[in-house]
């Protein structure tokens, strides 16, 4: 078989019918893309879809994106989830401080790109008290000029002085190590097709804070393994953060709660079975 994944389905459209070999696909993002500009996200949508009319088997990262197909009118019985894993590198070393002499550590793990929320993430800390948490950024924070520079100057504002780490992009290992330090997970995405991230926070105990949106729903259920706030309520988003801060037993409880759940979640191991399970099973 011939494996087309989502981000080149497009450029395949024009001979997607002609193929003598059984095309299948793997996406992990919706027809037309998630982080375009809306008219290419319309012509690539149109072009992603032709591609898949012609695929044999639609493998898909996450519930979210099975729902999406669906509403497009795919065959339930072409699409399989194949969710990533779950385990992350080793830690490269001992486990960080990261608190840095505060009550609790942040994790925030995502490029900075609009969709990822850290403006959010910055405004939730500033309503916390200044002994609250240290908060850690970790991911490419040139993948979007314009967003990075709005990012840069609301770190400017005193309310933050001292209370974030920028760490930029880094090694498995490390951010490995960073999960197993910190005490809460926070991304609040408004477009998480599956949320890689996601699956590794919870693997490593930890909380998570986001919002109701993307993929994060299918991962946890609120108030047991993370709080999914309303998208846009800052106070909500706020007010999470600070109840795992201040309410130690909660935050155990939920942290447990995290870990169980995150083991249910497949390894790489599990995903490249499911992968060529799949596979075999289409081209039989």
């Amino acid at each position: 078989m011939v494996v087309v994944d989502s981000i080149v389905a497009a450029f395949l459209a024009p001979w997607a019918r002609g193929l003598d070999t059984p095309l299948a696909a793997m996406l992990h993002q919706v027809p037309g893309g998630i982080d375009h500009a809306p008219l290419r996200s319309r012509v690539q949508a149109r072009l992603d879809e032709r591609t898949y009319r012609h695929a044999r088997l639609l493998m898909v990262a996450s519930e979210t994106l099975a729902d999406d197909l669906k509403t497009r009118d795919f065959a339930p019985e072409r699409i399989r989830v194949v969710a990533p894993g779950r385990d992350p590198a080793r830690p490269g070393g001992p486990p960080p401080d990261l608190r840095a002499g505060r009550r609790s550590a942040f994790l925030c793990v995502g490029n900075w790109i609009p969709r990822k929320g850290i403006l959010d993430v910055l405004d939730a800390l500033a309503r916390l008290p200044l002994d609250a948490a240290t908060l850690h950024l970790v991911g490419d924070d040139r993948a979007d000029r314009r967003y990075a520079d709005s990012v840069r100057a609301r770190l400017r504002d005193p309310a933050l002085a001292n209370r974030v780490v920028v760490h930029g992009p880094r090694p498995a290992g490390e951010v490995a190590a960073m999960y197993a330090a910190a005490d809460v997970f926070v991304l609040p995405s408004t477009k998480e097709p599956y949320g890689t991230v996601l699956g590794e926070a919870l693997a490593a105990g930890l909380p998570l804070v986001g919002w109701d949106a993307g993929n994060l729903p299918h991962l946890v259920t609120d108030g047991r393994e993370g709080v999914v706030v309303p998208v846009g309520d800052l106070d909500g988003l706020a007010s999470a953060l600070s109840r795992l801060v201040e309410d130690e037993d909660y935050r155990h409880a939920m942290a447990r709660a995290a870990r169980r759940r995150g083991q249910t979640l497949p390894t790489w191991d599990d995903t490249a079975r499911a992968f060529f399970d799949s596979l075999r099973d289409a081209s039989a």
